[in-house]
């Protein structure tokens, strides 16, 4: 149902006793965007972010940065080629209309070192978004999907090509879908650079397919 008056678009979920309602500055319910992003400062997230799925940028040369120049290509589950390709991904995001972006921050002054320290932020913010996206499909979103920032570091040796140790924790990482990161955070007004300095705070972005 939708009214130009105001602007109100009514998506009715079946079997769901609540409607969700997407307004000028696309949201979710209030009392559950609350939920999640109190649930996310639990992990370290610091904002929860609705957004369309129009401001995702997607292009073919993310998967060239994946396949050059990355050392977990062909080597983890999170990273190609276990992960579907452009093609793929477009037909994927296309079943969608709204998206959260979950953003975080970590410090960490020996990043190019695979340490135990480094390992245990990636485990919390991969754990966290899995989490919000299990909080939300509990909260009636069926749909809802993680996509998550740097490969899984759930076991310090991935697995691939074998079986997934953590199969229901294991999620793709949002390149991995051929998402070009700065591009997506551009379209959303959000100005964002590379650290530089060891010692600067790094950004950690996270994304839940939605509805």
């Amino acid at each position: 149902m939708a009214r130009k008056g105001n602007k109100i678009i009514e998506l009715s979920r079946q079997n769901i006793s609540t409607h969700t309602y997407f307004r000028d500055e696309i949201s979710i319910p209030g009392d559950i965007l609350k939920r999640i992003t109190d649930k996310g400062r639990e992990y370290g997230f610091e904002t929860v972010k609705p957004f369309r799925v129009e401001n995702f940028e997607l292009a073919q040369w993310v998967g060239l940065k994946c396949r050059y120049g990355c050392s977990q290509f062909n080597t983890n589950w999170s990273c190609p080629p276990a992960t579907p390709d452009l093609t793929q991904a477009r037909a994927i995001i296309s079943e969608y209309s709204i998206a959260l972006l979950l953003v975080g921050s970590h410090q960490c002054t020996n990043f190019h070192i695979n340490s135990n320290k480094k390992r245990s932020g990636q485990v919390r913010f991969w754990k966290g978004t899995v989490s919000l996206e299990r909080q939300l499909f509990l909260d009636g979103y069926d749909k809802a999907f993680s996509l998550v920032s740097g490969a899984c570091t759930l076991c310090k040796k991935c697995t691939y090509p074998e079986a997934c140790r953590f199969p229901t924790e294991k999620r793709p990482t949002i390149e991995s879908l051929s998402i070009d990161v700065i591009g997506t955070l551009k379209n959303l007004g959000i100005n964002t650079r590379v650290a530089k300095d060891p010692k600067e705070l790094f950004k950690y972005y996270a994304v839940i397919l939605l509805v």
